[in-house]
Formats: C-alpha cells, sequence, structure tokens
C-alpha cells in the first residue's frame, strides 16, 4: 500500500492540492495531482520556453546589495524560473541580467520572487518598457523556432 501526503500548492492566487505517493522508495504525483498540475500550466497567461542560460541576480537587503548567479530553466513574456547560488525569499524585489540571443545581447530587468523552493526561484517580470516587451516577444519567438 502506498504511503500518501497532500501538498498544497499555490498558483496564480489558487490553493491546489496535490498528493504524493510514494511507492518502493520512489515519490511521485498521483495521476489526479499529475492532471491538476498538467491544467495549471495550460491556464498560465504566456507560454513557457525552455531557457538554459547564466542568470546574475541582485537584491538589496539591510543597505546592502547581494548579488548571486544561476542558472535560468524557462523563460516566458511575464517571467522566468531560475536556479541559483543563493537562497530568496518570495516577494523580495530583484535585479536580473542575463543574456539573450538577439541584439542588445544582454538583458537588465526588474522582477519580484513569486515562489522560492531552496535554491529553485520563479520570477515575474516588473513594469516592463515596449522595447523590453518587443525584445521578450522576440526571444521568445526564437525559442520557440528552436524547441
Amino acid at each position: 500500500m502506498p504511503l500518501r501526503t497532500t501538498l498544497a500548492l499555490k498558483h496564480n492566487r489558487k490553493l491546489t492540492r496535490c498528493t504524493r505517493e510514494i511507492r518502493n522508495g520512489e515519490a511521485r504525483l498521483s495521476v489526479h495531482s499529475q492532471a491538476a498540475a498538467k491544467l495549471q500550466r495550460q491556464m498560465r497567461r504566456f507560454s513557457r520556453y525552455r531557457f538554459d542560460v547564466r542568470i546574475q541576480v541582485s537584491v538589496f537587503r539591510e543597505g546592502l546589495t547581494t548579488t548571486c548567479w544561476g542558472r535560468t530553466s524557462e523563460l516566458g513574456m511575464d517571467g522566468l524560473g531560475a536556479t541559483l547560488s543563493g537562497e530568496l525569499q518570495s516577494g523580495e524585489v530583484v535585479s536580473l541580467e542575463f543574456p539573450i540571443p538577439l541584439q542588445p545581447h544582454v538583458i537588465k530587468l526588474r522582477a519580484v520572487v513569486r515562489y522560492s523552493d531552496g535554491l529553485r526561484c520563479g520570477f515575474e517580470f516588473l513594469v516592463l518598457t515596449e522595447e523590453q516587451k518587443l525584445t521578450l516577444h522576440q526571444v521568445c519567438v526564437v525559442l520557440t523556432n528552436l524547441c
């Protein structure tokens, strides 16, 4: 008989319950939880694209600017996911700097940490200029053609 645990996941202000089964020492989401996770991905405002580049993240805390490095995992018009060398807290406002495959070859954006799970974080971009929106759109088009 599998051991079941229930996880509460908060995504886009909705609470979703997921059941994780542990069988033969391996943890995996139940069929219902897998379907719920797939539905949440389909409900995103913007598509996500696989995007693996080095990223620099700076956060201002207690009068000091702290910088950490990491790798992105996905990019969309409204945000990105990354694994970092340091921990961030949900709600912190950060500066992101990462290379893109188009001119100007590096983009600098402000973002808020939407979730943080250890060293893995999700960021939502804040107040993008029209030029930044256009650049992100063009990058997403390029990434669509690469996948």
